[in-house]
């Protein structure tokens, strides 16, 4: 049995999805069932209902769920345990974050919490949304840094965990800018000369989050896909280079935005292009002694109290 069938079987029970696990967890469909029809025939029983639409588990996947989620917290546990050997982690704080939020929030935020909580030893582990979460859920990670929207919220029960809001993000359409310091590109396009569209690989948060804006605008923009990967960054260095439009957060393209490189696209009339999300860090409510980070309770009681006067009258 392989620990990848555990993370396989922890995502297909929060998307209820094959085609979509596999997305997320970076394989082909077929191959991802294949690992699920191994985990199966390991446990010698039926865990996966596959006559429900959407798909839903069996009496005996749902007793599973449960030890797989154990059996990856004790791996994380004892990996972290045995990381302690090698290197002096005392006191360090272990975050997991999305690719954006690692290169463009978490520095300047880890930098602020000096002057009001004092020095923080911290590791960062950036990856995906979903496999980030999947980090907190096994037990991986201290902290869990990552955007929220109210149409793709994360999949963590808040029963178990707790959240903060840090802070605020806009998700907006950017272009590289002109002689005249104008889009390159300009919304809405026409059937005829539809607009570049630089766009996000399947699966991608940000790019649930772009999709749901999309739908919500009545009167079509014309965007033709020209690209797509799952990095925001990678996204900003095409359209830099003129290669078409990308929904970016705010943050990220603040530099460019004040050299005039990028410019925010906006139509003449009509609904906005932007999106608001939170940024939020979640957190383990209840941890065995033997586990507990001292140093990470302290930093989430002061973020808690933090919080509590940002939000007071």
């Amino acid at each position: 049995m392989e620990t990848k069938w555990l993370e396989d079987f922890v995502s297909l029970s929060e998307t209820r999805s094959f085609s979509q696990s596999a997305r997320l967890r970076h394989v082909t469909q077929p191959a991802f069932s294949r690992r699920i029809q191994a985990l199966e025939a390991w446990a010698g029983v039926n865990l996966v209902d596959r006559s429900a639409y959407p798909m839903g588990l069996t009496d005996a996947g749902r007793t599973f769920l449960a030890l797989a989620i154990e059996m990856l917290r004790t791996l994380q546990t004892s990996k972290a345990m045995l990381r302690g050997y090698a290197t002096n982690s005392e006191g360090v704080v272990d975050f997991v974050a999305p690719h954006t939020l690692a290169l463009t929030f978490f520095p300047g935020w880890i930098a602020g919490l000096q002057s009001t909580f004092g020095e923080v030893k911290s590791r960062l582990t950036a990856m995906n949304v979903h496999d980030a979460a999947l980090r907190l859920l096994a037990g991986g990670c201290d902290f869990l840094v990552a955007y929220h929207h109210p149409s793709q919220p994360l999949q963590l029960d808040p029963s178990r965990f707790d959240m903060v809001v840090l802070g605020q993000e806009v998700l907006a359409p950017f272009s590289k800018s002109n002689a005249d310091g104008k889009p390159l590109f300009t919304l809405p396009a026409t059937a005829r000369k539809s607009a570049p569209y630089l766009a996000y690989a399947p699966g991608a948060y940000l790019g649930h989050v772009t999709e749901f804006l999309l739908k919500g605008i009545q009167a079509p923009i014309y965007l033709r896909r020209v690209y797509e990967t799952d990095m925001a960054e990678s996204l900003k260095t095409m359209a830099l280079e003129g290669h078409g439009i990308a929904f970016l957060p705010m943050g990220s393209v603040r530099r460019e935005l004040s050299e005039n490189r990028l410019v925010e696209v906006r139509l003449p009339k009509g609904p906005s292009l932007s999106v608001e999300m939170e940024v939020r860090v979640y957190r383990e409510k209840q941890q065995t002694p033997d586990v507990t980070n001292e140093r990470a309770a302290s930093l989430w009681q002061h973020l808690v109290a933090q919080a509590a006067t940002s939000c007071g009258p």
